[in-house]
């Protein structure tokens, strides 16, 4: 099957506009509020920021001490307490406005 021809325009009508100008009617007012709603939420308390970031370090740690083995022997286990803690911490995040 053969392509379309395309149309080939020229500089001058390439930077022209598509629609006539004022398109736009008289009257139009642009919404002044967001979709999402949270521009009426007040911002988020002082202990969200200390345990996203609280949350954050314990679970590097608890990786970094499991893979060192100092305070108890190698796990699986271990590992995935951390990055469940890690995990807490981004859930946390999602929340912090």
């Amino acid at each position: 099957m053969a392509r379309p021809v395309k149309r080939r325009v020229s500089a001058s009508q390439a930077a022209a506009r598509m629609t006539p100008k004022g398109t736009r009617p008289d009257n139009y007012v642009p919404e002044q509020t967001t979709r999402t709603g949270y521009d009426e939420l007040p911002p988020s308390p002082i202990w969200v920021p200390i345990l996203l970031f609280s949350l954050l370090g314990l679970g590097v740690a608890v990786i970094i001490v499991n893979y060192l083995a100092i305070l108890w022997e190698t796990s699986n286990l271990i590992l995935l307490l951390g990055l469940g803690i890690i995990l807490a911490g981004l859930v946390t995040a999602t929340r912090f406005r």
